[in-house]
């Protein structure tokens, strides 16, 4: 078997290990079920896993179930110890030590006093915060992305997967920036079919095979809100843009697609440090 041969075996095993995380965070994931479903001894599937990924199997759970948890306590209202229980915790004063040490405060204070709250409304019903947005004039953007279908939240499946593939096939490169790119409405497309695509900024010059796809985003003029914190908060970040922002500018959107470039990575920093871009097309 030579290198590209066996290279292309692990990238059809992480695949394999990454769908199954995500789609059973609600169940016990220990790590000999994992490599099993790798087919491969743990001892040496976990050191390819961290070698392809940056962080071991067990970090990666760990991040996503407390990802899932604190969307749910932005966006649900879910009892705390519900979502505890959802998240694998078994008692109430785990979840909050964990989730305290990742997200800086106990889940319960984080729903009340989160970054997520500076831009809901106070009292006369207006937010009368400000935010960092500048405007920025931008040349069209080539990407090689993975589609994603679904909630929002977990576009991390489609990173995972665009990742993988590029570490696998010897094709990512430290210049390549993250964007997403969101194609629906949350507000009035169900979840299951909202469309998204995971992407890094790559030209002609990187190869595009399945399941990877070339997508761009138009050049032009662009609002820029920076945003820092967790990914659970942005949607309150959009509201504002469109109900507080956009009216006082004075500008028109243009028919173009809305997209997110993150500044750092969620496996490298804490999530109140996480840095992202939003842009807002305008004519």
């Amino acid at each position: 078997m030579n290198g590209e041969t066996a290279w292309a075996l692990y990238e059809t095993r992480l695949r394999r290990v990454s769908a199954y995380i995500h789609g059973h965070l609600d169940e016990e994931l220990d790590m000999e079920t994992l490599a099993d479903i790798a087919c491969m001894s743990s001892y040496h599937w976990h050191r390819i896993y961290r070698a392809i990924y940056g962080e071991t199997l067990a970090g990666t759970v760990k991040r996503l179930r407390l990802h899932r948890a604190a969307g749910d306590l932005v966006n649900t209202v879910l009892s705390v110890d519900s979502i505890a229980k959802r998240s694998g915790y078994p008692n109430l004063q785990s979840f909050n030590r964990i989730f305290k040490s990742v997200y800086g405060m106990p889940p319960a204070r984080y729903r009340k006093e989160g970054s997520h709250t500076i831009f809901e409304p106070e009292r006369q019903g207006r937010i009368t915060a400000m935010f960092d947005v500048t405007l920025r004039t931008i040349p069209s953007i080539p990407l090689i992305g993975v589609a994603h279908s679904g909630s929002y939240m977990e576009i991390g499946r489609a990173f995972e997967t665009l990742f993988g593939t590029l570490y696998a096939r010897g094709q990512a490169r430290p210049e390549m920036q993250m964007i997403g790119v969101y194609l629906d409405d949350p507000d009035i497309v169900p979840a299951e079919k909202l469309r998204s695509y995971a992407c890094v900024t790559a030209g002609d010059e990187t190869p595009a095979d399945e399941p990877l796809e070339r997508r761009s985003v138009a050049g032009g003029e662009y609002a820029v809100l920076r945003h820092k914190g967790p990914y659970a908060d942005m949607y309150k970040a959009y509201q504002w843009l469109y109900a507080e922002w956009l009216p006082v500018s004075g500008r028109q959107l243009r028919d173009a697609l809305m997209f997110e470039k993150y500044l750092n990575n969620p496996r490298e920093v804490p999530p109140t440090e996480l840095l992202t871009e939003i842009y807002m097309p305008l004519q």
